[in-house]
Parts: C-alpha cells; structure tokens; sequence
C-alpha cells in the first residue's frame, strides 16, 4: 500500500472521476482538492469546510454535503444549493451521499454538531428527485455515513456509526425504500464510515478507528480486512481504467500529529463499480 498524498485534517468523499482523477475534501481544514492521474494535487474548491460526500454531476462540477446540499462549478466556482438545511427542522448539515442509476440523490441529514459536543440526536434518511424536490426516506439515523447501491440498484447500504451498523434497504422502482434491516456490525466498539460496493456486489466498508478496510459478502458475510497504516479510516473509492485502483483516505485521530490526514493506494482483485453521475435540476 502505498502513500500518495498527506497533510490534511480529515479527508472525505473520495470521488473519482476517469476524466481528472480523485476528488477529496478536507473536513477541517476545508476545501475539495484533486488528486490527478499523474499524481499532482491542486484545491479546485477553496474553503468550504464540512463536506463529508461528494458525487458528480452530470452537467460538470460537484454536488457536495455539508452545512447543505450543493452543486459546485468547477470552472467558475458559482454554487447552486440543491437542498437548504431549512428543508428538514431541526438538521444541523448533511454527511455522505450518493447517486443512483437515475442520478436521484440520496444523503443522510445530521441532527446535532457532531464536533460540538453535543448529544446525539437522531436524523434522516433522504433522497433528492431530480426535479429538485426532496422526500425522507428513513428516519433513526444516529450518525449517517456512507452510502451506496447494489450492482443491480435494487439494494441500498447505509453506514450508521453511532448504532454502530450498516443498514440495509430494498429500493422500490420510484426511489423510495422499504424498512431497514441489520446488514452487518464491524464489531464491538467499531465505527462503520464510508462504504463502497464492488461488481461482485462485496461491500467494503470504512473502520473510523481500526485501520482497516472491512469486506462483506452481499450476504452480510464478513470476507477479510485491508490494513492501512493510520488507524482513522474514513473513506474508499475504486478508480483507474479498470476500477481495480483503490483509494483510501484518513483523517488524523490516532496518528502523529493533527494533520497526518493521508490518501493510500492499492491494488485489488475486484473492480468496483462505476458511480453513476448525479442528474438533479441545477
């Protein structure tokens, strides 16, 4: 496993794009930087703290979560919010999201400051339709993480690291899901974070504080881990030309020093999937 990038604070939404590279923000400290196929890393999108997913648009630019949900130019920097967090009483921001085959938007809302200290209070599951409009999906939601689809977008996953588990929903043709259920625990005391699905429908899921990437059969079985070396594991991304290049980014909890936040690089037997790219009304 190799290191290909460091000196960030908390590293989110790894997203690639076959057209660039590897999009990723830094939570604390801010901004959406690129991570290009040659290895260079320039900030596409300055300051913007908070963001926790991040999805292509089809349009060009960025949809990305945070204080709301909004689509970023990356030629001119011009901001189109999609959902306010007026929207939903009583969220306080928007963690990790994805796309769906039809380019609906599916996102988590928060409902306390995560970093503030505050008691944790339940939030929402939502999905953005691509008129613009906006439905909630599922609600219990104690801290939402990643998201991602099935292969044949019948089956949704959901990483809740305060029950601490990874849900699991049926999809119904219209976008909305039926009730959750308890696809798999990365055990006693372990925090699930961003997730993934591979071709072979094998989730891979984000240990927050146990240095690993978790991998799960489509049938909830635990298969094997992939080590990294910080322990703060917070997200994943398959990329290059065949999506069998696997990205892994972390933040600082537990390394050196508070800004060790870094991007690792292997490869892997299994492609991932390609993500589809968001298609809301901007």
């Amino acid at each position: 496993m190799q290191q290909v990038a460091t000196g960030y604070g908390l590293i989110e939404g790894p997203v690639w794009d076959p057209a660039r590279g590897l999009y990723f923000s830094d939570v604390i400290n801010g901004g959406v930087h690129l991570l290009d196929r040659a290895g260079a890393v320039s900030l596409v999108v300055p300051k913007r703290r908070g963001i926790g997913g991040m999805a292509l648009h089809e349009k060009g630019g960025l949809v990305v979560g945070g204080r709301d949900i909004a689509c970023v130019s990356l030629d001119n920097g011009s901001t189109r919010t999609l959902l306010s967090l007026d929207a939903i009483p009583g969220a306080t921001g928007f963690n990790d999201l994805t796309a769906d085959r039809a380019g609906r938007i599916y996102v988590g809302s928060l409902a306390y400051r995560v970093f503030g200290g505050e008691a944790p209070r339940p939030g929402y599951l939502h999905v953005i339709d691509l008129d613009g409009t906006m439905r909630t999906l599922s609600d219990g939601v104690m801290l939402t993480n990643g998201l991602g689809f099935s292969p044949d977008g019948r089956r949704l996953y959901h990483s809740d690291a305060r029950a601490p588990l990874v849900r699991a929903y049926d999809v119904k043709e219209d976008g909305s899901v039926g009730p959750w259920r308890k696809f798999a625990s990365l055990g006693d005391d372990r925090v699930p974070d961003g997730l993934k699905v591979a071709s072979d429908g094998s989730v891979w899921v984000a240990d927050a504080h146990g240095g690993r990437v978790a991998v799960f059969d489509a049938d909830g079985t635990y298969r094997h881990d992939i080590a990294v070396p910080l322990p703060m594991v917070t997200s994943l991304c398959f990329a290059g030309d065949d999506l069998r290049d696997l990205y892994i980014v972390t933040g600082s909890r537990g390394g050196p020093h508070e800004n060790c936040g870094s991007i690792f690089h292997t490869r892997v037997d299994v492609a991932g999937l390609a993500l589809p790219p968001a298609r809301v009304a901007v």
